[in-house]
């Protein structure tokens, strides 16, 4: 299949977010050799780390269903499966760190004020174009370190504190991405998804009784 690499920050936007949605059949990338980017990792993270701090900005000229799409294609692995950017460690390890922590601003700035108030995991109806996308976000989101990183427990970590940060957002639907997030965390870092959990039954900010419920399946690693 074909592939692009060296595109400018403005190519890129365009690159990913730029197709239209079609309103049946499959997105663009599950073309036959559509043109996929395949940049070498320190750029990759260069530029998620930009999107992600300035998400609102960068992403203005587009729809949230091209959003939604463009977020698809480059970060699930069911779309263009995982290239290794964020566990190369050919980006320094500091630059990663950054582009881990900067995911708090997608789910504040974008998905917070964007995304319907209702839950994924009983597929409630009346979902707005991203809350899929929201959804799904750790569940889908590429490999972040391979176990013989020296920085993997760093790395792994800052995204727990990513989700315990995105618990506090007044969003049903991020709450409800970042307890999904947590739930596969949990096997391996118990001890803080758990404090994360507690937190979050404990301070008054939930009011609904199926995000109680799930918080509660997440915090021993039940959730799909």
């Amino acid at each position: 299949m074909p592939a692009v690499s060296d595109l400018s920050y403005d190519a890129w936007l365009q690159h990913a977010f730029g197709p239209p949605v079609r309103p049946h059949g499959y997105p663009w990338f599950f073309d036959e050799d559509p043109p996929w980017w395949d940049p070498q990792p320190p750029m990759a993270i260069e530029h998620f780390t930009r999107l992600f701090s300035t998400i609102e900005r960068s992403l203005a000229g587009f729809s949230d269903a091209q959003i939604a799409q463009g977020l698809t294609y480059l970060l699930s692995t069911s779309a263009s499966g995982d290239n290794g950017w964020f566990y190369s460690r050919a980006t320094p390890m500091a630059a990663r760190l950054h582009c881990i922590e900067a995911i708090e601003g997608v789910f504040a700035e974008l998905f917070a004020p964007r995304c319907a108030p209702i839950l994924g995991h009983i597929d409630e109806a009346g979902a707005a174009p991203l809350n899929g996308v929201c959804y799904m976000w750790w569940d889908e989101f590429p490999c972040l370190a391979l176990p013989d990183d020296p920085d993997c427990d760093l790395l792994q970590r800052t995204a727990i504190d990513v989700m315990s940060r995105t618990l506090r957002l007044e969003s049903v639907a991020c709450q409800e991405a970042a307890l999904h997030g947590l739930g596969h965390w949990a096997r391996h870092r118990p001890d803080v998804v758990a404090a994360a959990i507690d937190e979050f039954l404990t301070d008054g900010r939930s009011r609904r009784a199926e995000l109680i419920t799930y918080a509660r399946s997440a915090r021993c690693g039940c959730v799909l």
